[in-house]
């Protein structure tokens, strides 16, 4: 069994078992090496320690159970382990910087943590050849863009280190907040846009600061002759990309889950295994019309990385 496996099994007894205690030495034990060992493995390859992670899953647990149901903050709480209102609000609130009552009552966008697929950072696909890990399938290939796509929606910046997966930390979802303005807003523009494709880019301008300009928003059908209030026009420029196909069983999966495991694991593994890097610029894609799977691509140009300076 390799490394990786083994934390693999520890990850998956974890998910089972988040309404339960759950001891660093038991799941050192399932992974067959000392407590000491795991720890220093598991931290390596989900980037938090071992009780960190178990809290993360079993936050985001109660947020799912407090957005879908009308159960008791206290009791979802006390579900998942939290021994105390205090306790809980405590935790909720140094993760996402809100209470437990703010976020019931505006229901904002989270980063939460998802459980990661970590076999991901050691297969290697060819262009073309699916890659099927958990409920999620991948499938990267080369396309060319003729001409190109114009867009209206709208932008704001975002801070990098407060965004999963690029800076791992949780909190409110900026990007996922913009997405709501926009469905609340795109009835505006119905007749410009066409309902079925979407798209977020994402531009890096300002790393100094550690910023990135997010866009959201519909693929334009009739350019509108005049500006419709806050709505910007971003074009997807033509040319060449690498293409990074996702499917899941739901479009709320995809756009959680698979996109933050599909972004890994091509910006974290595919494109590096290939010498390759990309511009600061990547664009998320969303078909809205398919009915039998939940699908989006992730676009970005590629540079080889010895032409980077």
């Amino acid at each position: 069994m390799y490394a990786w496996e083994a934390i693999e099994q520890s990850l998956t007894f974890i998910e089972e078992h988040l309404t339960e205690e759950i001891y660093t030495e038991e799941l050192a034990n399932i992974a067959g090496l000392s407590p000491f060992y795991f720890q220093r493995l598991f931290k390596r390859l989900v980037n938090k320690p071992v009780q960190e992670y178990v809290k993360l899953r079993r936050l985001a647990k109660v947020i799912e159970n407090l957005g879908n149901s009308e159960q008791r903050i206290l009791d979802a709480a006390l579900d998942y382990g939290f021994t105390s209102h205090a306790n809980f609000t405590r935790a909720f609130k140094e993760t996402y910087g809100i209470t437990p009552e703010e976020y019931r009552r505006d229901l904002p966008m989270l980063n939460t943590f998802d459980k990661p697929e970590v076999s991901m950072n050691y297969v290697l696909v060819d262009e073309g050849v699916p890659l099927v890990v958990g409920n999620i399938v991948l499938e990267i290939q080369r396309k060319t863009l003729a001409e190109p796509e114009v867009y209206l929606g709208f932008e704001t910046k975002v801070r990098i280190s407060e965004q999963i997966p690029a800076g791992e930390s949780t909190g409110v979802d900026v990007p996922g907040q913009l997405w709501k303005r926009y469905h609340m807003e795109k009835t505006l523009i119905a007749e410009d846009v066409d309902a079925n494709v979407e798209m977020g880019m994402s531009h890096t301008e300002d790393t100094a600061q550690g910023l990135f300009t997010y866009f959201a928003g519909g693929l334009v059908r009739n350019i509108p002759h005049k500006q419709q209030g806050d709505f910007v026009k971003r074009e997807l420029p033509a040319g060449e990309y690498i293409v990074c196909r996702i499917e899941a069983e739901s479009f709320e999966d995809l756009v959680t889950v698979a996109l933050n495991q599909g972004g890994k694991y091509l910006f974290g593994t595919w494109l590096p295994h290939h010498s390759l890097t990309t511009e600061p610029f990547s664009a998320e894609k969303y078909y809205r019309d398919l009915k039998d799977m939940a699908c989006m691509e992730i676009w970005v140009k590629p540079i080889p990385l010895e032409k980077k300076e």
